[in-house]
């Protein structure tokens, strides 16, 4: 009778708006195990959009052995800096961009506060406006439309999931995503299944090598497309297991449940968009689209439902931290009314997209990394001073300007300015116009300039991730080992 009580009871909270924002959680409140962390991380990663990689990364220029050497070291190596980022959500019980405040300041953090904003919007509208586009192609298959109609039909459902999913926080999204997980994996093994005969191992296995900048490019790319689009979201879920959870866990299940899904995806990916130079080109302009063309009819409605879960599923967790990377950078509203509001412009965005951009992979890849720069250099800097602690965090001075550690340090600010500049010197876009003036860097250096053979290899994601890791590791080492001289403080505090 107990049991059911507690099941009744754990029901009702999940379809309660979680009220819980920057605050820290308590340990009344903290539960489970770091293997709970594989469903809401495999679920967000487990997308067909992992298939299109594989044309994205072949795209390079590169042959299939690199492009699979490249594609696992991106996605283990990026996803494993999350699994990092998580020990400090078990380590300090808040959300990622607050415990940032121990390395950048309270108020100092804004700066990074706002670059994780504006990626994690960028993210939530790209596979909204994706998971639309490929409802449209379906239905335009099957004959049921396909057109304007149906894609605003479309855009209103995908775009209701998950801003319910994002409103309603974390117990929904724990729930949501393990129903996610379920359900498009055994899809997406259909899928496998009915296409296998689509692949040719001799169109494979006949694709030219390319260059050593081809192939660092290739594997910066996949960094930004996978972990380094999570990290600063990591310590999100991670904060509401208990303190005495391992740490070496907390990494190995955030790890493993984020790369599992995107690794078998991307090696049937590669092996499709080797084997067909057409669909290696549909996938630029529709990535998820394009993989219906190998379908049989009867599958793409079932098609449908695992490519529009799996973009929801990402977009449900990006709206989650958002949300809290809003109020982090100081705006004061409830947890709830941030997600909503991002929501909004995600939609507004997504509607850009679906209406009114013409070339989607040059866009997307300019986005990803024009902002993996300077969310490499917070990486680097947090995970720096992340190493550099040997107690867990002072939850209350996280919201004391005055606390230990402190209001607007310049340290972390001037590293995460120059990585920036730096790295930004180090890339070009040019799909993308308006990012023309990077690369500024290439010339001086004797890369070649914009259109030498290193401006494709996004030298710049890499170097500001270097950059901050070091820099911190060398220049916050006394800071650090006097704020944790200090005593503890109270742990209440007001949100700031």
């Amino acid at each position: 009778m107990t049991d059911s009580r507690d099941s009744l009871d754990n029901r009702a909270r999940q379809l309660q708006v979680e009220t819980h924002g920057l605050d820290v959680i308590g340990d009344a409140e903290r539960k489970g195990t770091p293997r709970t962390l594989f469903w809401p991380w495999f679920g967000a990663n487990v997308s067909v959009l992992g298939l299109s990689y594989g044309a994205f990364v072949l795209g390079f220029g590169i042959s299939f052995g690199q492009a699979l050497i490249a594609g696992v070291l991106g996605i283990v190596f990026s996803f494993l800096l999350c699994g990092f980022v998580a020990v400090a959500g078990k380590r300090g019980s808040a959300p990622t961009m607050v415990l940032s405040r121990a390395a950048y300041g309270v108020r100092g953090n804004r700066l990074p506060s706002v670059v994780s904003w504006v990626l994690t919007v960028g993210w939530e509208t790209v596979l909204c406006a994706l998971a639309t586009l490929a409802t449209a192609t379906v239905f335009g298959r099957l004959g049921w439309g396909g057109g304007t109609g149906t894609q605003v039909v479309a855009l209103i459902v995908v775009a209701g999931l998950v801003v319910v999913g994002g409103v309603m926080g974390f117990d929904l999204i724990m729930r949501l995503q393990t129903l996610i997980t379920v359900v498009t994996a055994v899809l997406t093994v259909v899928y496998v299944g009915l296409v296998a005969d689509h692949v040719h191992w001799s169109a494979v296995s006949a694709l030219p090598a390319g260059s050593a900048q081809e192939f660092i490019g290739a594997l910066v790319f996949m960094m930004t497309g996978f972990g380094l689009g999570w990290v600063n979201a990591a310590a999100d879920y991670s904060r509401y297991l208990p303190r005495t959870s391992s740490g070496r866990s907390v990494i190995g299940w955030t790890t493993f449940g984020a790369a599992l899904a995107p690794l078998l995806l991307l090696v049937f990916g590669l092996l499709l968009a080797g084997s067909s130079r057409t669909l290696d080109a549909a996938v630029a302009a529709d990535p998820i689209g394009a993989l219906t063309t190998l379908l049989p009819t009867w599958f793409l409605v079932p098609f449908a439902v695992v490519a529009v879960l799996g973009l929801v599923g990402g977009a449900v967790l990006d709206i989650y931290s958002s949300g809290l990377a809003l109020l982090s950078a100081g705006i004061r509203i409830p947890r709830y009314l941030a997600a909503l509001a991002d929501g909004v412009l995600m939609i507004a965005g997504s509607v850009y997209i679906v209406f009114y951009a013409d070339d989607f992979l040059g866009q997307f890849m300019g986005f990803l990394t024009t902002l993996g720069v300077p969310v490499a250099a917070w990486c680097g800097i947090f995970l720096a001073d992340l190493l550099l602690r040997r107690r867990d965090y002072d939850e209350g001075d996280l919201y004391r300007p005055h606390g230990r550690y402190g209001d607007v340090p310049l340290t972390p600010l001037l590293l995460t300015l120059a990585g920036t500049a730096i790295g930004w010197g180090l890339v070009t876009n040019s799909a993308a116009s308006w990012l023309g003036w990077q690369g500024y860097l290439l010339q001086p250096l004797g890369l070649g300039g914009t259109s030498g053979a290193w401006a494709y290899a996004n030298l710049g994601v890499l170097a500001a991730l270097v950059l901050g890791f070091l820099g911190a590791l060398l220049l916050s080492r006394g800071r650090v080992r006097e704020q944790e001289a200090r005593e503890p403080s109270r742990a209440e505090a007001a949100a700031v």
